[in-house]
């Protein structure tokens, strides 16, 4: 929640909406005997600003194990992991970069409402947080996944299973908490065990879960190379692609967004036997099984397609708004010397181009008129607008 109302806010500039007064979700208690339990909940007559709702789901987030990073519970991201810390000692480093992002995103935020003791703590927590990452999260090639309730590791070269996990290692970029030499490592990493070009299929970790005798949770029941327990899980994918793009690796950013996209898998009559969904959406997972590999998964039910579309909009076409105002950082092949994108704000149609070459001047042009500025504001005057940009060629070729 305070992530996304932060990228609304950052988005948009309107921070309005954190006015406004939301009810609470109602339900008992999670019992010691539990790990999870379903149910409808109820609606409570209490509200609060949805300022507040943030506050309190951080503040609810700031719970750390014995080696400063975020416990794990029963499962992070990956509730597949749900044995990991159902004692309420195992951690979570993939969560230690994501609270990070949380926590440096909302501070701006809470400046923004004047709630300067809660923006110094948000601060405060953020830089501890990755001091302990660093420091407890880092295995010498790449980054740790977690550390479990027995202080066992998982995603360390120590492991037999679960040596790496792609998901600890492309936050360490997303998030801006890694140190950069290691991000850089980390993610070569990545392209080394995880990323499969001939079989067109990114792994989320490696080696799969099997006859170890660690116990992460029912990621161990699914057979190993299939959904997350080694196979493509279609949200991680996209996440190392992002993270390749945001360190202005624009051939390996490429590659991954090449095997993602489901088109790619059905371009032939021995591809479609293969992969055997539906080639126009967004796949959940794809085996990694012989002899099954590259065969999809679920379709038509995945938050990856969301983040499909931020990758391709975003980190490669490299469209950013902020406070209303439009900007760009391409991370495009070289060999593509324009895109044509059409962008609509309200009912305003915006005809962008992009030109990259070399020895070219970073300028763009709106009407044909030169901006002074590297960015533009959206105005919904109900017109048709040209908006050409020209940037330089980045050198490395791919």
């Amino acid at each position: 929640l305070p992530l996304a109302v932060s990228r609304y806010i950052r988005s948009t500039g309107d921070a309005r909406i954190l006015n406004e007064s939301v009810s609470f979700l109602e339900g008992r208690p999670v019992r010691a005997d539990e790990d999870s339990y379903y149910d409808l909940p109820g609606v409570t007559d209490e509200k609060s600003s949805l300022y507040d709702h943030c506050v309190r789901a951080i503040q609810r987030g700031l719970r750390f194990g014995s080696h400063g990073l975020p416990l794990m519970g029963s499962g992070d991201w990956n509730d597949g992991m749900n044995k990991v810390g159902e004692l309420g000692r195992g951690e979570s480093v993939w969560m230690g970069f994501f609270l990070y992002e949380v926590l440096i995103k909302f501070a701006e935020i809470a400046r923004r409402q004047d709630d300067i003791p809660f923006a110094d703590l948000c601060g405060k927590e953020a830089a501890q947080l990755q001091r302990n990452i660093e420091q407890s999260g880092w295995d010498g090639q790449w980054y740790r996944r977690a550390y479990c309730d027995d202080g066992s590791l998982l995603g360390s070269s120590t492991n037999t299973e679960c040596r790496i996990d792609s998901v600890a290692q492309s936050w360490s970029v997303l998030s801006g908490a890694g140190e950069e030499a290691r991000v850089r490592l980390a993610m070569d990493a990545v392209d080394e065990f995880l990323v499969h070009r001939d079989e067109k299929l990114v792994q989320l970790l490696d080696p799969p879960f099997d006859k170890s005798e660690t116990e992460p949770g029912y990621i161990k029941g699914y057979v190993p190379g299939v959904r997350e327990n080694g196979g493509q899980y279609t949200h991680a994918a996209i996440w190392a692609a992002m993270a390749f793009a945001a360190l202005g690796e624009r051939k390996r950013a490429w590659d991954v967004m090449d095997i993602v996209n489901p088109i790619n898998h059905a371009r032939s009559p021995k591809e479609v036997e293969i992969y055997k969904v539906e080639p126009y959406v967004v796949s959940s997972d794809i085996y990694a099984l012989a002899p099954h590999i590259g065969r999809g998964g679920w379709t038509w039910f995945t938050g990856s397609a969301a983040w499909m579309y931020r990758l391709i909009l975003e980190s490669l076409l490299g469209l950013s708004l902020k406070n209303g105002n439009l900007s760009f950082s391409p991370c495009l092949p070289a060999f593509w010397k324009e895109i044509k994108i059409s962008y609509r704000y309200g009912e305003t149609l915006y005809h962008i181009v992009i030109r990259q070459s070399a020895g070219e001047t970073a300028v763009m042009k709106l009407d044909g008129l030169i901006m002074p500025d590297a960015e533009l504001l959206l105005v919904d005057d109900r017109r048709e607008h040209t908006l050409d940009v020209n940037i330089p060629l980045v050198p490395d070729e791919i």
